[in-house]
């Protein structure tokens, strides 16, 4: 087990971000990628965003906004997309997989590609990374393993960094939690048996601003940030169940449907050598149970916002309202 305990530290004096600097950003077709563009944006920043070329993607470049095709392993696109580029957010990330390689092919060896890039410009730009929570614990699964992967190659660059541990995020575009919460809407809960540890949760909108804040204030030089949405003691699945009781069923009852450990962890090594035998890459594998029953992902606010003064705005409840409209059907 490797865990990281942030240090106290004293605020630095801030730094007002100048209008029309420019971003580089990859993953910026993904949920918290697409965010983030939005946010950057409303701060003034002028985005060159990595895409995938594929048959019937052509996004459009705007006056703020230029989209750069090519790919994390495709040397001249990187440099295309950092030229003069004043900062980089790498949000491109493996999530789904049935090996190492599948993971660290995005999570470490994109990260290096990345870095690499950056490093390579006439002036270095400052390098924000979005890991994951799951980091804290890279012998539970393949994909934390690559994330703490990751996160290691950056420190041991000699950019200006900064890296973002969030926990479970969630909001629109969503495609984890949101099957969950439909569920739940509809009043039934299904929930590992036994699962009662304790977790942080982060609304995307959150997660975005905490980014382009620290941009914008100059600050967390060399840091890890693990962020939450500011509840004391996050929560465990029965607040969870409270919450969107009130939210989603108008204090109607959500049904919780515990499943056996030990049917998850069948379905997930099923899961696992079919994607191997067919060929895709699979979310529910056996590293996955492990992550979802880990009893502790509580994350703690109180460095960053000492730091750069980002403070989170939206809790479970304000987020659940958001993604559901008033007969409780996604927006």
């Amino acid at each position: 087990m490797i865990s990281q305990r942030l240090p106290s530290l004293t605020p630095v004096a801030t730094t007002p971000l100048k209008k029309n600097k420019l971003v580089a950003l990859t993953g910026a077709t993904g949920f918290i990628g697409s965010t983030l563009i939005k946010q950057l944006h409303q701060a003034g920043w002028h985005v060159n965003a990595l895409y995938r070329p594929r048959a019937g993607r052509l996004p459009v470049s705007t006056q703020d906004l230029t989209w750069v095709a090519g790919a994390l392993h495709d040397s001249p696109s990187l440099a295309t997309l950092m030229a003069g580029a004043d900062a980089v957010i790498h949000c491109a990330g493996a999530v789904r997989g049935t090996s190492r390689a599948d993971f660290d092919r995005i999570n470490e060896t994109g990260v290096h590609n990345v870095v690499q890039a950056a490093a390579a410009q006439t002036h270095p730009p400052r390098l924000l990374l979005v890991s994951s929570l799951a980091a804290r614990m890279p012998d539970l699964s393949h994909y934390a393993a690559s994330k703490w992967r990751g996160e290691e190659v950056l420190k041991a660059s000699t950019l200006r960094w900064s890296i973002f541990r969030p926990p479970a995020v969630y909001g629109p575009g969503d495609r984890e939690l949101l099957p969950l919460f439909k569920s739940m809407a509809k009043g039934i809960a299904p929930l590992p048996a036994g699962a009662d540890g304790r977790f942080s949760m982060l609304h995307v909108d959150d997660l975005a601003a905490a980014m382009v804040h620290c941009l914008s204030q100059e600050g967390g030089d060399g840091l890890t940030f693990e962020l939450d949405d500011g509840r004391a003691g996050g929560y465990d699945w029965p607040s969870v169940l409270s919450i969107a009781q009130q939210v989603l069923r108008n204090g109607g009852k959500i049904r919780r449907l515990p499943i056996p450990i030990t049917s998850l962890k069948l379905a997930a090594w099923t899961n696992f050598y079919a994607a191997k035998l067919l060929r895709y890459a699979p979310m529910l594998t056996p590293g996955k149970i492990r992550e979802i029953t880990h009893r502790d992902w509580l994350c703690d606010n109180n460095d960053i916002t000492r730091i750069t003064g980002w403070q989170p705005t939206c809790e479970l409840a304000q987020g659940l309202a958001g993604l559901f409209d008033k007969n409780h059907k996604p927006r």
